[in-house]
């Protein structure tokens, strides 16, 4: 536990190289050793058994993907975090989950929707989650809380933001379910808040967006929810209010238009059957996907010219991991095994969508 900890807190290290590096070399340790070559530096192993005793005094589980406990929708999304402190009740997560977001500086009337609303889905089983901020998120856990709700922390598991919401935060802690990626003590940046995001849509079958203007964080997650193929719920408001942009905009995108609890649960009833099997904790090898060993010559060609011909391929405009594999005549896993010493020497980038670009210099 503590090498697959201090991987995933390698700065430097997402989500996604974390899984390619586990699955390429086999184990956390054998990944840990690699680094150096690759000019990244690991945490010492003090700190990782410091940030697991903190868990501990603080009463918060670890989760690591693979885990039973690890939320399955949220094991399926393209960057799944590979770690996560929980405080209160996991199980509310593995029930249908709908993610409600909006303004920060909501009307009176968009709080009283979302929390008449959240109110409504939870007394139909699905549980709510959102990002504790101020606003429509604060009376959708209000509205959920006698049903369980889900809060997503951008900081550190006991970091709650804003201060406000601390009364809010104790009690989801005891009744309901708070997650955090960060590490104890974490106080979110303004980068962690759409990282945050993507948790809190890949956590549910549908994001509803209420009072969200033309350019917002509520608008970020319900297209991260799209990305991931989850449906996308607007509620419509006043055109003479700004705060409705957003809404509005969706719902001319295609999101459905939300009037009520049932609008959401009927179009949710085809999506909330459990999902297949997910992955194997990422632990050991994954042999069924793992790409080839760094020597194995890749399918086309000796391993230059392979990396020549994948290299010609990529340019500024991000491709599929596939696409490129077509084009190169070469396998998935032998792309994915150059793709990652590519992305490791800092040459491509990672984007939404398993696609890549190169990076220019």
């Amino acid at each position: 536990m503590t090498a697959r900890l201090r991987l995933a807190r390698t700065p430097g290290i997402g989500p996604i190289r974390y899984f390619e590096l586990i699955e390429r070399l086999g184990s956390a340790e054998a990944a840990l050793e690699a680094l150096p070559g690759f000019g990244f530096r690991p945490p010492p192993v003090r700190e990782a058994e410091e940030e697991l005793e903190s868990l501990a005094r603080l009463g918060a589980t670890p989760v690591w993907f693979g885990d039973e406990a690890y939320p399955v929708a949220l094991s399926r999304i393209a960057d799944p975090p590979p770690f996560l402190a929980a405080l209160g009740d996991l199980s509310l997560a593995a029930a249908p989950v709908v993610a409600m977001v909006g303004a920060r500086n909501a009307s009176a009337a968009g709080q009283r929707i979302a929390e008449r609303l959240a109110r409504a889905l939870g007394e139909a089983g699905f549980t709510v989650v959102s990002g504790l901020a101020r606003g429509i998120d604060t009376a959708a856990h209000r509205g959920a809380l006698a049903s369980g709700t889900i809060a997503v922390l951008a900081g550190g598991i006991d970091r709650p933001y804003p201060p406000q919401n601390r009364a809010l935060f104790d009690a989801m802690a005891a009744d309901g379910l708070v997650l955090a990626e960060n590490p104890p003590g974490f106080q979110a940046r303004a980068q962690d808040f759409p990282r945050r995001n993507r948790i809190v849509a890949g956590l549910a079958a549908g994001v509803v967006v209420i009072e969200a203007a033309a350019r917002s964080g509520s608008l970020i997650t319900a297209r991260l929810a799209a990305e991931e193929g989850r449906q996308v719920f607007a509620v419509p408001g006043s055109p003479l209010d700004p705060r409705n942009a957003g809404a509005h905009e969706l719902i001319r995108n295609g999101a459905t238009l939300v009037t009520g609890a049932d609008d959401i649960a009927e179009a949710l009833a085809g999506s909330i059957a459990p999902p297949p099997s997910i992955r194997p904790a990422p632990t050991r090898p994954v042999r069924a996907k793992s790409p080839p060993p760094a020597s194995a010559a890749p399918p086309a060609g000796n391993g230059r010219e392979a990396e020549d011909s994948l290299l010609s391929a990529l340019g500024p405009v991000p491709v599929t991991v596939d696409e490129l594999a077509r084009r190169c005549h070469l396998s998935s896993g032998a792309v994915a095994a150059m793709l990652l010493d590519l992305e490791l020497a800092g040459r491509v980038e990672r984007h939404p969508g398993q696609r890549v670009s190169l990076i220019s210099r």
